[in-house]
């Protein structure tokens, strides 16, 4: 540790006075300096090399940042958002209540004989014909399949199952008529034209304005309908190989 003497200051070059440190201690070591070398100070900053900008944007072909363009339609101002509208519930509705609507007359017609129709009896002597067993039991499985599957369908409530219940019917009315070919008077045609709309509706679903709107179902319309299809596959299947000799 060192000591300072006392010394003088001059201001204006006259003596005033004389100023005293701490003359017991300094707050600083001069021999521990001494020992560690000394300050040295580290190398002068050096920057590194100017920032040179990169070529500045030129868009292609006199295209401009201010006019937006769309790949739907180069006439459009604003790009398009792709997504579910309102013309496919539309579509659906339509689909719904003309398919649903004819099974459900045609339910009518075999379950209770109205508007001309044969009732149970008429279709389990149909059924007996073709050469399926257990005619009357079936023909209530048929007819009721009809009239529920046409009016779930009316309603959009089970879509996938009720769609996939007529597309089971309609398969084995296809396979009856088979052998006439698609036209003509025993032709599948309008079987196949009922089928094809079924199919439709097993993986599109109702649409929003139905009762399925929100339902699990409606929210997985590709597992639910592919769940159903396996169903009535093997309900068609039975009905087919083990009740027709």
């Amino acid at each position: 540790m060192t000591t300072h003497d006392e010394g003088s200051y001059t201001v204006g070059g006259v003596r005033e006075g004389a100023h005293h440190l701490d003359e017991h201690a300094s707050y600083f070591d001069d021999s521990a300096y001494e020992r560690a070398g000394g300050y040295e100070p580290a190398g002068a900053y050096e920057p590194t090399a100017a920032y040179e900008p990169t070529a500045a944007y030129e868009p292609a072909d006199g295209a401009t940042l201010t006019e937006p363009t769309s790949r739907l339609d180069d006439g459009d101002e604003e790009p398009r958002r792709l997504g579910w509208h309102a013309g496919a519930d539309i579509g659906l509705i339509v689909l719904r209540l003309a398919l649903g609507g004819r099974f459900l007359l045609h339910g009518l017609q075999e379950v209770f004989g109205l508007f001309g129709g044969s009732g149970i009896s008429g279709l389990s002597s149909f059924l007996a014909e073709a050469g399926f067993q257990h005619t009357r039991v079936l023909a209530w499985v048929c007819g009721v399949t009809e009239l529920a599957g046409g009016g779930l369908l009316v309603l959009g409530l089970f879509t996938p199952l009720a769609a996939a219940g007529l597309l089971g019917l309609l398969a084995n009315a296809i396979t009856l008529k088979w052998r006439g070919g698609v036209l003509g008077a025993n032709g599948y045609e309008h079987e196949a034209m009922l089928a094809a709309a079924a199919f439709a509706l097993l993986f599109a679903g109702p649409g929003r304005v139905a009762l399925d709107n929100g339902r699990p179902w409606f929210r997985r319309p590709v597992l639910s309908g592919f769940l159903c299809l396996l169903l009535t596959a093997a309900a068609a299947c039975v009905t087919l190989l083990v009740l027709r000799h």
